[in-house]
């Protein structure tokens, strides 16, 4: 029988975990991946000009998929248990296994470890399906890779570097047991290269067209075992295995690492244009392939680039229209100087429908993170994006975004005295109810009370995350690319890497705002209306109470260059940017910070959060990152621009912000979307994620899906399909404004 229909490969890695109880975390770790990796790789395909796919064991080791650390994937076992061809004595040994990784999992461990005030800030971990403030993320997010280091020294010499620090602690009389793992670490990753040579090879023994492309696949995989990359191919397939056998879903600057390999070949004849172009396609399709739907980031552009890097940003952005799919999350970072073929090209595939690049403005962006982190500016020009918006440091910095903190969620208990009006359940401290607050003041401070409550325990809980992941596991290939691990001899989240942030992910800012400007504005300055009429307003989701919500829905709204507007979503922003800041130092982190993203959250929590002061419905979706609440930018996209820009970029690592364009602004040379955007970066825009679609689209979508299966859209940081996506997210596209 099929090994995954008797989760063969899941029992096998239980029993070897049981086996190694109480051996170092970095023996454990290499046996399990020496199990495991060659288990989850998967056979080439026709077409492949790269080697390299993989289906992720349903209990196992990784830093994110599947799970943090050691993980077990409940869900996707039982679904899978409940097929014909289990049989009894399996599904005996499968609940076995099940019970044991309840307990013993990564993320069980984490939890296992929160002190009673944070498992009362924080009671649950199913923010999907429960009404919660907030919500702990349990994963190790955001990896970057120096894969530079990887393609200067190949296989041979990581293991050399590896060798010289190995001797060195020997020397010492310090333990070596984790440079052992590292260099079995290497030697993995190099039988898998050979595994995939045989498999190239014997396809390469038939009269196939493709015999060729399979004999060149052999021979790159061999060289890449033998020494340091020298052909682009070569330096393709070794990043690419590197990666996904490490686990990480960001592939880095790959203009930056691949442009000097692509000038070479193509000035020694080794590869013709169009090869080179082959090449990227396939990268692309294996990217595609992975379906990491949140993740999958190449980076082009960014100041300090040689010239070749160039020619391999065109490729890329030209292999991103010859793979129409929704990954890679391809990015373009702009700067005065840039060699305008690059925006153009970028202009020319937006126009199309396409909805990469996204665009950084590195003018804002480079002081911006610097401010942000405490780092140098020149550190800096390595910031890179990854997920759906975050900032980190290029092989440098860790900021993986493990909490969700829902502010409307938190207004919404703040007029309550800490009552969830959903459940009744009191799930922050009491701050006072709404009917006596005085004045606005007094409103705004019990706001933020709530607020800085659910950030304490969020930061306390990311800190207690990285602490159990290093004394679990050194996350050996992480350890290997990362800045200072190897030098101080520990793994990366144990005290090795240079910079160890957090991240907490806000969401509802710009309804929170706008709710905050309604109730200052109809109950405090008009009295218009009561708080005690209002609260029966909210709780009754406006019905009998249609009057009140046409008032709260024309207040003033974020959006429209408004100052009143505007001045709120700002101070709702500067609040929530420095509480979180300030817990870096508390609970030892070198940053932690917000980032305000969508991955489509804004929907799913806004299931679980009651009517609000803007003119909300209870369960309706909210509004997507620093933008404006779907349909209330009624002004014009000059003023919506112009509210973007008021919001600080210095105090949080990274935000998202979606516009939806018609294809008249690409029309001919493009220079209205050119004009635009320049304008926008000018004014201090960092960053834009762009659908351009043409009016009706969406809904003809919506009536016909067979026929807009190519229809792609921006749904928060990531792209989607546009009928692919939830009823409700679809909803929340579609009433977006159109420009």
């Amino acid at each position: 029988m099929d090994g995954w229909k008797t989760f063969a490969l899941e029992r096998q890695f239980t029993a070897l975990y049981r086996k190694l109880e109480g051996a170092h975390p970095a023996e454990r770790e290499i046996a399990c991946l020496e199990l495991l990796r060659p288990a989850e790789l998967q056979p080439l395909q026709d077409g492949d000009l790269l080697a390299g796919r993989i289906r992720m064991s349903r209990a196992g080791f990784s830093p994110e998929p599947g799970g943090l650390g050691y993980y077990c994937d409940e869900e996707a076992i039982r679904r899978d248990l409940d097929g014909p061809e289990v049989t009894p004595a399996v599904r005996r040994d499968m609940e076995e296994l099940l019970d044991f990784w309840r307990t013993e999992s990564t993320t069980a461990r984490v939890r296992a470890a929160y002190p009673p005030e944070v498992t009362r800030a924080l009671p649950s971990d199913n923010w999907i399906t429960e009404p919660l403030p907030a919500s702990p993320l349990y994963r190790m997010a955001g990896s970057y890779l120096d894969f530079a280091t990887l393609l200067r020294l190949g296989l041979p010499g990581l293991r050399k570097a590896v060798a010289s620090r190995r001797a060195q602690a020997e020397a010492e009389g310090d333990d070596i047991t984790l440079y052992t793992a590292l260099d079995r670490a290497l030697e993995l990753l190099a039988r898998c290269c050979l595994a995939y040579r045989t498999e190239a090879l014997a396809l390469a023994q038939s009269d196939s067209p493709a015999r060729p492309d399979w004999l060149a696949l052999a021979q790159t995989l061999q060289a890449i075992t033998e020494h340091a990359p020298a052909t682009l191919a070569q330096a393709m397939q070794l990043l690419w295995l590197y990666a996904l056998v490490s686990g990480t879903f960001n592939y880095g600057r790959l203009d930056k690492l691949l442009g000097g390999f692509l000038a070479a070949d193509l000035a020694a004849g080794r590869l013709s244009r169009p090869a080179a172009q082959r090449l990227f396609n396939s990268l692309w399709r294996l990217i595609a392939d992975r379906k990491t739907i949140w993740n999958g980031r190449v980076i082009l552009g960014g100041r300090d680039r040689s010239e070749t890097a160039d020619e391999a940003a065109l490729m890329a952005l030209e292999a991103t229209r010859a793979v129409p799919e929704v990954e890679p999350q391809l990015s373009l970072r702009l700067y005065k100087g840039i060699d305008h073929r690059l925006p153009d090209k970028a202009l020319e595939l937006l126009g199309e429908g396409r909805t990469y690049p996204i665009l950084y403005n590195d003018e804002v962006n480079v002081p911006a993170v610097a401010a942000a982190m405490g780092v140098s500016q020149a550190e800096t020009q390595e910031y890179l994006s990854f997920g759906c918006g975050e900032y980190v440091l290029d092989h440098r910095s860790f900021g993986s975004p493990n909490g969700i903190l829902n502010l409307l969620k938190v207004l919404e208990l703040t007029l309550r005295d800490g009552r969830d009006p959903l459940t009744g359940r009191q799930m922050g401290p009491h701050t006072g109810r709404f009917e006596n607050f005085a004045n606005f003041e007094e409103l705004w401070q019990a706001y933020t009370c709530q607020a800085d409550y659910f950030v304490t325990a969020l930061a306390r809980q990311e800190a207690i995350e990285y602490k159990v992941a290093g004394e679990t596991a050194p996350f050996l290939y992480f350890t290997l690319l990362y800045d200072d691990c190897l030098q101080r001899g520990k793994g990366i989240f144990a005290g090795g890497i240079r910079y160890l942030g957090g991240t907490v992910e806000t969401y509802g800012n710009i309804n929170t705002a706008d709710s905050l400007t309604a109730i200052r504005e109809l109950v405090y300055r008009r009295g218009a209306v009561t708080p005690s009429d209002l609260l029966a307003a909210l709780d009754a989701d406006f019905e009998g109470w249609e009057d009140l919500r046409r008032q709260l829905l024309q207040a003033p709204k974020y959006g429209n260059d408004d100052p009143v507007a505007d001045g709120m979503a700002a101070q709702v922003h500067e609040q929530v940017c420095s509480t979180v800041r300030s817990q870096a130092g508390k609970v030892g982190l070198s940053s932690y910070l917000v980032v305000i993203i969508n991955n489509s959250a804004n929907t799913t929590l806004g299931r679980w959060t009651a009517a609000s002061a803007d003119g909300r419905r209870k369960g309706q979706y909210m509004a997507n990152g620093n933008n404006p609440s779907s349909g209330s930018d009624r002004a014009g996209l000059t003023a919506m621009l112009n509210s973007l820009v008021k919001l600080r970029p210095d105090c949080h690592a990274g935000a998202v912000q979606n516009i939806k364009l018609s294809p008249a602004w690409f029309a001919g040379d493009a220079a209205l979307a050119r004009g635009l955007l320049q304008a926008y970066f000018d004014q201090g825009g960092t960053q834009a994620m762009l659908s351009v679609v043409r009016r009706g689209d969406l809904e003809k979508a919506l009536q016909n899906p067979e026929q807009y299966h190519h229809l792609m859209v921006r749904v928060g940081g990531f792209s989607a399909r546009f009928v692919e996506l939830e009823p409700d997210v679809q909803q929340e596209i579609l009433h977006r404004t159109l420009y």
